[in-house]
């Protein structure tokens, strides 16, 4: 059966964020109640305090208005508290949500997203997500109320010029609606556009060695400033659509303005208006054009957040492929691989065909075979990182398929084909194997590994910094640290994917020797070097997926052509 996981909606994060989330636009309602009196007030000052030239009266409103100033202050920013607390709080979930479901996620599927996608998702689209959401707490029932509460206190003071709010609001909104119509599809082929000058930056920077030794700086630069320039025109087009907003909303509240000048002069002239309500239906639309602008600003924003919404709800709604099957107890040896094969694609040729070997506990298993033989391939398989197309894997006396990961994985000590260090110390790199281990389990480690010289050459021992990715170590010291975490975990089985291929014949015999003596683990080592598999108890040949041979050193110098071939390309004839 397949593991069903329940999929997760970007909603869910909003729980425990919900009554924040409320009172955010709630204070921004109060600020905006406030600020819809101030016309009135300042009506009130010209048409009773200045017309009657009673300054008691014209302070005395001023108070109020300085009173209301700060009230509605403190309000602002109390909803800003709010809801820049729930936008934080709820992309730091996202990211943290998203970080821990792609964990749960089998290499087939990472494989599909590819790492560019993933980066620019948990970063770039969880950051346009918070913007979002802090602008749409603080605006989205501001700006609309400021806009309909206008148009009410319009009609208070008098109906009919009130009509020309009505107009300007209706056709505000049309083209507002229209310009989000047009751009939000747009905004998701950017982020889609700013994958790909992702991937090309980190395949760029990952691999800038390669790219030097053979002179590819200009192809490289060439191919990055396409996809970077299709990029930013696309960015520019969409800015241009976004830019008609502005000034289409400036003239339209213009054109309102000077009809309302005219046609409340007009009514001054008759006797129908006072000056100050002129001024306050003035100043009422000209809070129409400030929140529509800021309304029309919060439409782009939140079209990108939208978009990147969606993008993010495409990751989590991506489930684990792996199958998982009811326990159930199998006769046979420690270890076997039961008519095996295995497709990375389901129209791709096989990457392993047939695979059939056993092997008992405690045993070495030595796995060789040309480039893209699959040697690694049926290692992602023991790891149950990928599920067999066909056939099936029998661990301990179970499928494989029937062991929780967490189990598997702690049976399993995995020591890479690419060293890879953490940043901190060699001793925090260590205890990845175990958090628990103590001072001795570590030097033992690092003795067996052969990597105990490295940490007393230097200063501060276990202790000695690790740069990001192991920098400050060379290719070869990597390699003993990684098998040293790896022994630190004190593994049933301990893989080595040719991950001796850094270290020269000396240190790597004296590695095997060590690790021959170790009792209780179960050992299996791909390697280049036959040097490396004397000592295995069976050795697999492997040639373009297939099983084509297997059995001990001397057997298969007897027997198999291509191990014969493989041998005598690293020693001379005669040599065993």
């Amino acid at each position: 059966m397949t593991m069903k996981k329940r999929k997760i909606k970007v909603f869910e994060y909003v729980k425990g964020l919900k009554i924040k989330g409320i009172l955010a636009p709630l204070f921004k309602l109060f600020e905006a109640i406030l600020e819809l009196l101030i016309p009135l007030i300042i009506a009130d000052i010209i048409d009773n305090g200045i017309k009657n030239n009673d300054k008691n009266y014209i302070v005395f409103r001023f108070i109020f208005l300085v009173i209301l100033a700060f009230v509605g202050f403190g309000f602002s920013i109390t909803a800003q508290y709010f809801s820049s607390s729930v936008a934080s709080k709820y992309s730091c979930r996202i990211r943290k949500g998203l970080f821990s479901h792609v964990q749960t996620l089998s290499f087939k599927e990472l494989d599909g997203l590819g790492t560019s996608t993933l980066l620019t998702r948990i970063t770039n689209d969880t950051n346009q997500i918070q913007t979002g959401v802090n602008m749409f707490l603080r605006l989205f029932l501001r700006s609309p109320f400021i806009v309909l509460g206008a148009l009410v206190m319009a009609f208070i003071v008098d109906y009919q010029i009130s009509l020309i709010f009505l107009g300007v609001i209706i056709i505000l909104s049309l083209i507002v609606v229209l310009i989000m119509k047009y751009t939000l599809p747009k905004y998701r082929k950017i982020q889609s556009s700013l994958d790909e000058v992702t991937r090309e930056t980190k395949e760029n920077l990952t691999g800038v060695r390669v790219i030097r030794a053979f002179t590819g700086e200009e192809k490289q630069v060439e191919d990055f400033n396409q996809k970077n320039e299709k990029n930013t025109k696309l960015q520019i087009f969409v800015s241009k659509v976004s830019s008609l907003m502005n000034p289409l909303t400036y003239l339209i509240i213009n054109i309102g303005i000077i009809l309302i000048l005219y046609f409340g002069g007009i009514k001054v002239n008759t006797g129908s208006l006072t000056n100050g309500q002129v001024i306050a239906l003035y100043n009422y639309i000209n809070y129409i054009l400030v929140e529509l602008i800021k309304f029309a600003n919060l439409v782009i924003t939140i079209t990108k957040s939208i978009a990147s919404l969606k993008r993010v709800e495409q990751i989590f709604n991506v489930e684990p492929s792996l199958n998982f099957e009811e326990r159930k107890q199998v006769e046979g040896p420690y270890l076997q691989f039961d008519n095996v094969s295995f497709k990375y694609n389901e129209n791709g040729q096989e990457a392993l065909k047939n695979i059939s070997f056993s092997l008992k506990k405690n045993q070495t298993l030595g796995i060789i075979g040309g480039t893209g033989s699959g040697k690694s391939t049926l290692i992602n398989l023991l790891g149950h990182n990928y599920d067999p197309t066909s056939g099936r894997i029998i661990l301990d006396g179970y499928p494989l398929d029937s062991y929780n990961l967490a189990t598997l994985r702690n049976k399993i000590g995995y020591v890479p084909q690419k060293a890879v260090l953490f940043e901190g110390t060699i001793r925090s790199n260590l205890l990845w194997g175990n958090k628990n281990a103590k001072e001795e389990d570590l030097l033992e480690a690092l003795k067996i590994s052969q990597s105990l010289d490295i940490v007393n050459a230097k200063e501060k021992g276990l202790d000695e910094k690790v740069e990001q990715g192991g920098r400050n170590f060379s290719g070869g010291q990597k390699q003993r640290l990684t098998i040293a975490r790896a022994l630190v975990k004190k593994p049933e089985i301990l893989v080595l994917d040719d991950s001796s291929s850094a270290l020269d014949f000396k240190t790597d015999k004296e590695l095997r020797g060590a690790l021959s003596k170790l009792k209780n683990m179960t050992v299996v080592i791909i390697s280049q070097r036959t040097s490396s598999l004397l000592d295995c108890d069976q050795i697999l040949v492997l040639d373009h997926g297939e099983l084509i041979s297997k059995g001990t050193h001397e057997e298969l110098m007897k027997s198999c052509l291509l191990y014969q071939e493989i041998h005598y390309t690293q020693f001379e004839k005669g040599d065993k």
